[in-house]
């Protein structure tokens, strides 16, 4: 049976994953410097194509919003209709949101990129048990996770954590054999 509280910990990937498509200005180079604008010439014709309504004021973007457009108009251009499709339905989704739900998944990304390696692959991995759960298991945890108090939810961490710990621990073998 897989743990009631790892897939609590994947809960927070799954309300963190659409602020990663919205996120600004997280682009950085390696040595932490703010990127460098990009011109409109570099873009591919399809890239021009996709992102006309920035032709004209293209120069006064910040280079970090040049960068992301860039980027996404990359992903944009190399998805299949299915995959357009589903991202069209995730960013209206965003967009419903009332801007204090934005907010809080943007700080929930935030906190998740701001996580060591391990921790983020726990994360997704969690995040991935949790999908595959029958659907009225995962509503039973949704409301589990809503109804708890913050307390409650830090406590679940925490003994996810314990736990986690545990299984890393290799196994001793029994001295009183």
């Amino acid at each position: 049976m897989i743990n009631v509280r790892s897939t609590l910990l994947a809960l927070l990937l799954l309300v963190a994953v659409p602020a990663y498509a919205q996120q600004a200005g997280a682009l950085q180079t390696p040595g932490g410097t703010p990127p460098a604008a990009r011109e409109w010439s570099s873009l591919s014709p399809q890239q021009q194509k996709l992102l006309g309504k920035y032709r004209d004021n293209w120069n006064t973007l910040p280079p970090e919003r040049q960068q992301n457009l860039a980027r996404g108009s990359e992903r944009w251009l190399k998805m299949s209709p299915e995959q357009r499709s589903g991202a069209k339905d995730r960013f209206q989704r965003w967009r419903d949101l009332p801007p204090e739900r934005q907010k809080q998944l943007r700080n929930s990304w935030q906190h998740f990129r701001q996580l060591p390696p391990e921790e983020q692959n726990n994360v997704r991995d969690n995040f991935r048990k949790f999908k595959n759960l029958p659907p009225e298991r995962r509503k039973l945890l949704r409301e589990r996770w809503n109804n708890a108090t913050p307390a409650q939810r830090q406590n679940m961490l925490e003994r996810l954590r314990e736990q986690r710990q545990q299984q890393r621990r290799p196994m001793l073998p029994n001295r009183n054999r």
